[in-house]
């Protein structure tokens, strides 16, 4: 009654004091509280807040960079296996063209039916060569527009050469200084690690007190026609003296979150300088054998004529044009696959590196 402000002269009989009737209430109460200082709880939640965006946009990168390094792969694949029908293509050729020498051979009684026989079989070979490859290339198309997202005409997109490019200039330490530098997850992993310091620091701020302003505005009434109202405006300060180890539980779990987030750093450190040595390795040693390819090139076409001007003469047998020609076959190829591995070997090591671009 005195909250309703209808408190009356004969409310202080003693009889109603000491037994009153009931009476019924309805309270509608607006309470605020604004804290002051909260031990440094909402801080510290920003901070890991920021810490953890950051983190996020540093695994959307990685992720963009591994989308990218994906799509350039299946592109030199399809290239490759491109190319290397085009190879297939090119013996097949000198293949028929060496038939039609071995007939007129033939036909003039100076070779064995045998040898016309081996060329045909010869030639069969390279047609099954042939279709196999233009399934292996249809198979990369397919691939190539999965990584790509299904987008794109392949037939448009396919227009750049296989060629092995400029070779690469920096050294090894430098790579691995550019991966430790770069690489966005190992930047994640470091923004991980600093929001665990700040929840151990967090942690460590519970045993703090805390300091809030609070404000309390209250109408009483009992039938809604008649209403008191009243406020209060104070301060409220506490101090956690007990908890039951709670504080202390959440620290020691912060603390070895921290060194579980510090032990996967180096094991990251560590894996992301065995990739880039990888890649580094598996790039010079491409490098080193396109060259060598490109000189058995040469080479083995220069001993196809050889062979092929001997055979004409009678001097070498069908068994020698013909290795000759899987020789030349596999010179070519070498070549193509030793560029392929190179272009593979540099997209990785830029991966690894954290540098990937698509201006590749």
């Amino acid at each position: 009654k005195l909250n309703q402000e209808s408190i009356a002269t004969q409310d202080f009989n003693p009889d109603r004091l000491n037994d009153p009737d009931a009476i019924t209430n309805y309270a509608s109460r607006l309470s605020v509280i604004w804290p002051v200082y909260d031990s440094g709880q909402t801080w510290y939640g920003l901070q890991q807040a920021r810490l953890n965006q950051e983190a996020t946009s540093f695994s959307q990168e990685r992720t963009r960079q591994q989308v990218i390094a994906g799509t350039i792969i299946a592109y030199i694949r399809a290239l490759l296996v491109r190319e290397n029908q085009a190879v297939i293509h090119q013996i097949l050729e000198t293949a028929r063209t060496h038939l039609k020498l071995v007939q007129s051979r033939y036909d003039g009684g100076f070779v064995a039916k045998s040898d016309l026989l081996r060329a045909r079989v010869h030639i069969a070979d390279l047609e099954q060569q042939l279709s196999e490859s233009k399934s292996q290339t249809d198979i990369a198309k397919c691939m190539l527009k999965i990584a790509m997202g299904g987008a794109g005409n392949l037939d448009d997109t396919l227009t750049t050469p296989l060629e092995a490019g400029i070779a690469m200039t920096d050294n090894l330490d430098e790579w691995i200084a550019k991966a430790l530098a770069h690489r966005p997850d190992l930047k994640q992993l470091m923004s991980q690690k600093r929001i665990a310091k700040k929840e151990m620091a967090k942690s460590r701020a519970g045993r703090l007190p805390s300091v809030s302003l609070s404000g309390n505005y209250e109408i009483n009434s009992e039938d809604f026609n008649d209403s008191g109202s009243n406020y209060t405006v104070g301060a409220v300060a506490s101090l956690p003296l007990f908890t039951g180890g709670r504080i202390s539980a959440s620290i020691r779990e912060a603390e070895f979150n921290l060194k579980h987030i510090t032990a996967m750093l180096q094991g990251m450190e560590q894996r992301i300088c065995g990739e880039t040595r990888q890649a580094f390795f598996n790039a010079r040693s491409a490098w080193e054998r396109i060259h060598v390819a490109e000189s058995a090139i040469e080479q083995s076409k220069e001993s196809l004529r050889i062979v092929r001007n001997r055979y004409n003469s009678g001097l070498f047998t069908i068994t020698d044009l013909l290795d000759v020609e899987v020789i030349v076959q596999q010179s070519l190829t070498n070549h193509l696959k030793a560029v392929h591995d190179y272009k593979a070997a540099i997209t990785s090591l830029e991966l690894a590196s954290g540098i990937i671009a698509v201006t590749q």
